[in-house]
């Protein structure tokens, strides 16, 4: 534990990208492959069984400490990260314990006392509470609360073992892709050189378009791109080797038996092959794509029914081709990817799968022209990509953009603060805003995005000297600030107070100007909905 927690201060310390993976190599090599593969799971996302609640914690730290539940209480309303809350009010052992390793920590000490009585986890809990020092109490504080983020990019994980072990990285990212268990067994593939009979299984890190900050004329002539719709459905790789298929998610989940109608199409494509496109509903009569909203009722059900199937009907629209019979076409510049992937499906006999149509554009006024009625066709924007780009992993700049229609915006009130995570865990970041109905303010979205820091810093004052009343985490204050906030789409919803779910929320401006009975109506959102 002290090797790893020794990797976390410094991780959590350093701003430099060069420092942070030279302190993963210098762990992976020197830490036993039990620890490794354990370190690598929590470093890239991995949350443990839960040991103990939130409360449960803050009792028995008083309990431990003779603390009242008050000052707890206030001192973790102070801190904000209840990990580092608890790590403070405990006292450091007086001598040095036993070095107790990560993996003995979590496979021994930890997992199986989950969803056991209270007193077996308490005495467990407030045993390593004696032992450990200030550093390891805190990382395994971090543990039991499930916040052990360190400002560390999978992608910058996957860069340190392929510098370690030589290993191609894209090579170790798809083998880092969808559920995997922690063990030396895992640790040993990943790092394979060879080839394995399961890297035939899983899918290819996704490649990730930015958004275009710059006038598209910079991109060079328009002859060079590809333009395409930028859909708003589910981003997914549709799989078929050997007669066998399977769908993956962009947020490496399978997607088996969810949409059983593709996978029925995909079972009739001439020829086994990697398709990468975008998963959608579709109106019944082929006219335009359903809002995002509709596939969120199929999403979560394993086994829909008939009438969930008749409601959201959905097609795949394809617009890449990364793998044909057992070949891996990445390299392949994407103009004859996308020649391949349209001489697969020129003969497709299924409809629920085809390749999602080229946007023509004479020049990039034209194309600009075609954008500003992107929303009428119930889609995001363009997708501009280079012709002679290769499929890379992750999100490279360069040869794929997102090209998006400008955000609809409303002007509303904030009511409602929490705490943000990781290194914000001491200041309130994330916002519920309101629009009004009638007299009084509904919560219609929630957004944590588009302040700057010195913004933050005075709302975050404000906030603490203006609560009018607490719900856990949650402060509801004075609705006295007025925001702009930018969103993509708005939908009608039943799950909503407000009737309405606005897609992907940021705030754009702090609106000093404006006062709270001028701030939007929910009418106002409403009538933008689908």
């Amino acid at each position: 534990m002290k090797r790893f927690a020794a990797l976390y201060r410094e991780l959590d310390r350093s701003t430099a990208t060069l420092d942070k993976r030279a302190a993963l190599i210098d762990y992976f090599r020197s830490a036993p492959p039990a620890d490794v593969v354990w370190a690598l799971w929590l470093l890239s996302g991995g949350k443990l069984a839960r040991i103990a609640g939130t409360r449960e914690l803050r009792q028995w730290a008083g309990e431990v400490t003779g603390t009242p539940e008050w000052l707890v209480e206030e001192s973790h309303a102070h801190v904000g990260d209840l990990a580092e809350t608890l790590t403070l009010l405990l006292d450091d052992p007086v001598g040095i314990g036993e070095d107790v390793p990560l993996r003995e920590w979590i496979e021994r000490r930890l997992l199986p006392f989950a969803g056991r009585d209270p007193p077996l986890r308490r005495e467990v809990v407030t045993e390593a509470w004696k032992q450990l020092a200030f550093d390891e109490r805190f990382v395994f504080n971090k543990l039991l609360t499930g916040a052990l983020r360190v400002g560390v990019s999978q992608r910058l994980v996957q860069q340190a073992l392929a510098e370690m072990s030589g290993v191609d990285i894209a090579r170790i990212a798809q083998r880092m892709l969808g559920a995997w268990k922690p063990s030396e067994r895992f640790l040993r593939d990943l790092l394979s050189e060879g080839e394995l009979p399961s890297d035939r299984q899983q899918p290819y890190p996704f490649f990730l378009a930015s958004p275009l900050e710059s006038e598209p004329d910079t991109l060079g002539p328009v002859d060079d791109w590809l333009l395409e719709w930028k859909w708003d459905g589910i981003r997914l790789q549709l799989i078929r080797r050997g007669g066998e298929i399977a769908l993956w998610s962009r947020g490496e989940e399978r997607l088996d038996g969810r949409f059983p109608e593709i996978e029925t199409a995909a079972a009739v494509l001439p020829r086994d092959c990697v398709i990468d496109g975008e998963l959608l509903g579709w109106r019944a009569d082929d006219s335009r794509p359903l809002a995002f909203t509709a596939l969120q009722t199929r999403i979560q059900r394993r086994k829909p029914g008939a009438k969930t199937l008749a409601d959201t009907p959905v097609q795949v629209l394809a617009y890449d081709l990364l793998e044909l019979e057992g070949e891996d076409l990445r390299e392949r510049p994407l103009s004859e990817r996308r020649a391949a992937l349209e001489a697969l499906l020129a003969d497709m006999p299924d409809p629920r799968i085809r390749v999602s149509p080229n946007v023509e554009a004479a020049s990039w006024s034209d194309a600009a022209a075609l954008r500003e009625g992107a929303r009428e066709r119930a889609v995001e924007g363009l997708m501009l990509k280079r012709r002679a780009s290769s499929y890379q992993s992750g999100r490279r700049r360069g040869d794929w953009w997102k090209w998006k229609i400008d955000p609809l915006t409303i002007d509303a009130v904030l009511v409602y603060a929490q705490s943000g995570s990781g290194r914000r865990s001491t200041l309130f970041t994330d916002y519920t805003f309101a629009l009004w109905s009638g007299d009084q303010l509904v919560p219609v979205a929630k957004a944590y995005s588009g302040l700057d820091d010195k913004e933050i810093l005075t709302l975050d004052r404000w906030i603490r000297a203006h609560t009018v009343e607490r719900f856990g985490p949650v402060r509801q204050v004075e609705p006295v600030h007025v925001f702009e906030l930018g969103f993509e789409a708005v939908n009608r919803s039943t799950r909503h107070k407000s009737g309405i779910a606005v897609r992907f929320p940021r705030i754009l401006r702090w609106r000093h100007d404006k006062p709270v009975a001028e701030a939007d109506r929910v009418d106002t959102l409403r009538a933008l909905a689908h």
